[in-house]
């Protein structure tokens, strides 16, 4: 097995341990491929393979980066929305409720498409939108793990605006 092939499939199986022999080859097991695959590679260091998970990691940090950027703009927002309602929709038919050009339209859709966020094919003249909802979910995962932050931090703030809205009303009576 080649060894980009070897690295990139133990690196996708979640590899669980990376051992440094002392002859200085390599050994990453990983969990998922026939009970523990095992890669041998004479040469691949320590550092290549942390510089490898690096990659990966600042892949999906730049990811959601780009797909929170898309969603900062109300026009891309509202296009998002109109494809969630209608599944696809041609290029010229997203772009009529706004009051931009198609140019500026186009702009919007190549941001979202960096971002992953649509999808386009082309059928003779009429390029065809679609939503795609992956990069939508990985931010959904990345919001809820700081939920429980944002949860008890506004219970108190609703506790506390009640609190002041019932004694006000206490002094207006």
């Amino acid at each position: 097995m080649p060894l980009c092939i070897a690295v990139t499939t133990l690196l996708a199986a979640a590899f669980t341990r990376v051992n440094s022999l002392a002859d200085g080859d390599i050994r990453v097991a990983a969990i998922g491929f026939d009970n523990a695959t095992t890669c041998w590679r004479s040469g691949l260091t320590l550092d290549t393979l942390v510089s490898i998970v690096h990659h990966m990691v600042n892949y999906k940090e730049r990811q959601l980066d780009h797909t929170f950027a898309a969603l900062g703009d109300r026009t891309r927002r509202a296009i998002l929305a109109r494809l969630e309602r209608e599944h696809s929709a041609s290029v010229t038919k997203l772009a009529k409720p706004f009051a931009i050009k198609l140019p500026a339209v186009m702009k919007h859709l190549d941001v979202l498409d960096e971002a992953g966020l649509i999808t386009r094919s082309k059928a003779g003249r009429i390029v065809t939108v679609r939503l795609r909802l992956e990069p939508m979910r990985a931010a959904m995962d990345w919001l809820r793990r700081y939920e429980r932050f944002w949860s008890k931090s506004l219970d108190r703030l609703a506790a506390y605006a009640e609190s002041k809205e019932a004694e006000a009303r206490k002094k207006g009576r």
